[in-house]
């Protein structure tokens, strides 16, 4: 009897050491954590009754008003009365006149030319970490004009099942708006703040918020990196990037690092790839 058991005990432990990173992923997205909700309804709670006890005080309610405006104003948005920068017009591609990145000084652009604003990004990378997990990000960026732009990001994992003989797959969604903060001609830095959704056989969506920033060197050589935090059924989903690109016309080609956290299961990929700048 106790052979059986023991025997059985291996079984198990081998099924769960032979499971995928990317099936693990899965299922603990679908599974998600029962904690989570019940401690954010209690802090909701909590924070409801916290707030209604501030209202004592209309001196503070308006003091934190305004905290909270000048964040918003000065932090997120910017100062369009004293920071010139903001009004930095969007180039039609990094470089294309030899010195500026994704912007240029909007005072050196001549008063008669007329400037285009629509930009439209596309950039793919192969993703590499070991002969049984590889995958691809897809990266659209929509840029009507030179104050907010539209991105999403798409993700496709594949992962070998060495127990199953098979192949494993999580595609991976990101969907946001994006505001660059800072509008230098040779370093630009915002945030985004959109949705992340997991597709396949967990199909389940979370909000997501991000930071991006991109830096211009000479010979056309830049720095891009980017952060996304996400929580899909109350388990992260976060995803880091930092790339070296070298750019060339409307064109570059980029050598980079990934890691992404889905769930609890950790990913470390090298990139390689390139894009394009449309407009």
């Amino acid at each position: 009897m106790k052979n059986r058991f023991s025997i059985l005990c291996l079984l198990l432990s081998y099924a769960t050491f032979c499971q995928s990173k990317v099936d693990q992923s899965k299922s603990e997205l679908k599974s998600g954590s029962s904690s989570s909700n019940s401690s954010s309804s209690s802090n909701n709670h909590s924070n409801s009754n916290s707030c209604s006890n501030k209202n004592d005080d209309d001196s503070d309610d308006c003091i934190w008003l305004d905290i909270t405006i000048g964040f918003f104003k000065y932090g997120l948005i910017g100062d369009y009365n004293n920071e010139d920068h903001l009004y930095n017009n969007l180039t039609d591609y990094p470089y294309y006149n030899k010195e500026s990145g994704n912007y240029e000084n909007y005072k050196s652009i001549d008063a008669d030319t007329l400037k285009k604003d629509f930009r439209f990004d596309l950039e793919n990378n192969l993703l590499y970490s070991s002969n049984r997990l590889y995958g691809n990000h897809l990266k659209v960026k929509i840029r009507p004009f030179h104050y907010f732009y539209v991105q999403t990001d798409f993700h496709q994992l594949y992962e070998k099942n060495d127990l199953s003989n098979t192949t494993d797959r999580l595609s991976l969604f990101h969907f946001n708006l994006g505001y660059d903060r800072v509008r230098f001609e040779n370093v630009n830095l915002g945030w985004t703040i959109g949705a992340s959704y997991v597709g396949n056989d967990v199909k389940k969506a979370g909000l997501s918020f991000g930071i991006n920033t991109e830096m211009f060197f000479s010979h056309n050589i830049s720095l891009a990196a980017a952060a996304k935090w996400s929580a899909i059924n109350g388990k992260p989903v976060n995803v880091y990037d930092i790339q070296a690109r070298y750019h060339t016309n409307r064109y570059f080609v980029s050598l980079g690092f990934e890691h992404l956290r889905i769930a609890s299961p950790n990913y470390n990929f090298i990139s390689l790839g390139g894009g394009i700048y449309l407009n």
